[in-house]
């Protein structure tokens, strides 16, 4: 049984599970934020043997109650999963403790889950979302990769922007804003910016060289299979700096022809963070070139599948429904 952990609205998760029940394969979606106000986890340890049991509460009678047996899990997939809710009778401080001990717990049971997980398992994400070690591991692994600074200090900026010659863009450091409206797209910084470098003490962000493109591409790996798709982010004024930005009618998505290495690089720098599944933003520039910006552990397909019709949906179920390899076993 393959286990979906997302949020409800999730439409990737929901085209999967069409696929998922094409295939005969059972699955079952839990929202993680359930717990502990909609749904109970328990783990129960009895005559030496390790049982966890999930309880998908239908109503507060119990009447309808859906238990699940987690020893069945054969595969899981944190896709989008929630945090969990405090029941909405309780008030701070008690409701925030809730919160974490359940989060703790909810985690907790997850990682004892000795299936394959997808991308990976929880701890493992985590640490592949951080900024500077993709970018160190990507310039081991050879990737051609802008002149960067990251950090706090308003002298390291200047530098860059000196020796970039003004052609320099800002990020975010980390992977999402836990605020969307505090989200920052890329932006290509000013000669009036600088004259605010001094505000760079308050909050680290990453500076790069601004890269000239032909074409942008989102590389999806999943597995050692990786899928391309190649976004035309420079026929739009909005999407230039950052295809995000992007609308269907001025930026348009096709399918690209990813050359072998820059491939097999995509796949090398997915696994050696630990990873099973991953999102790459790659430049192609005017002159050929192959520049890596970022990769996400998570990051949203189901946009390039529809627009491209790469199998990429297809794929995932693949991974998600193939044993586990033996171990000690080569590949």
């Amino acid at each position: 049984m393959i286990l979906i952990l997302t949020a409800p609205d999730d439409v990737h998760a929901d085209a999967a599970e069409v696929e998922l029940g094409r295939r005969g394969v059972h699955w079952v979606r839990f929202d993680p934020a359930d717990v502990p106000s909609r749904a109970s986890l328990s783990v129960t340890i009895r005559d030496g043997r390790l049982t966890r049991t999930l309880v998908r509460h239908a109503d507060p009678l119990g009447t309808g109650d859906r238990v699940l047996d987690l020893d069945t899990v054969t595969a899981v997939w944190f896709r989008r999963p929630g945090i969990p809710v405090a029941p909405a009778h309780l008030g701070e401080p008690h409701a925030g403790f809730v919160v974490e001990e359940s989060r703790q717990f909810v985690g907790d049971v997850w990682e004892t889950l000795d299936v394959p997980a997808l991308p990976a398992a929880r701890p493992v994400v985590l640490r592949a979302q951080q900024k500077v070690r993709q970018l160190q591991l990507a310039l081991r692994l050879g990737f051609d990769v802008p002149a960067t600074a990251v950090g706090n200090d308003p002298g390291a900026v200047l530098d860059l922007f000196d020796h970039t010659g003004g052609r320099m863009i800002t990020k975010q450091v980390g992977l999402t804003s836990l605020r969307d409206e505090l989200m920052r797209f890329t932006e290509p910084v000013t000669h009036r910016d600088v004259g605010h470098v001094d505000g760079v003490r308050h909050c680290p962000l990453i500076t790069q060289e601004r890269v000239p493109k032909r074409v942008e591409l989102r590389v999806t790996v999943v597995g050692d299979r990786v899928f391309t798709a190649a976004i035309d982010s420079q026929r739009s004024n909005h999407a230039r700096h950052d295809w995000r930005r992007q609308d269907d009618r001025n930026t348009p998505l096709s399918r690209y022809d990813l050359p072998a290495d820059v491939a097999a690089r995509c796949v090398a720098l997915t696994r050696a963070l630990g990873l099973r599944y991953s999102a790459l933003d790659l430049i192609v520039t005017p002159d050929g070139r192959y520049v890596y910006l970022e990769i996400n552990p998570s990051g949203q397909y189901l946009w390039v599948e529809e627009e491209t019709r790469l199998p990429i949906t297809a794929a995932v179920v693949d991974l998600l429904t193939t044993p586990a390899p033996t171990p000690g076993a080569t590949t």
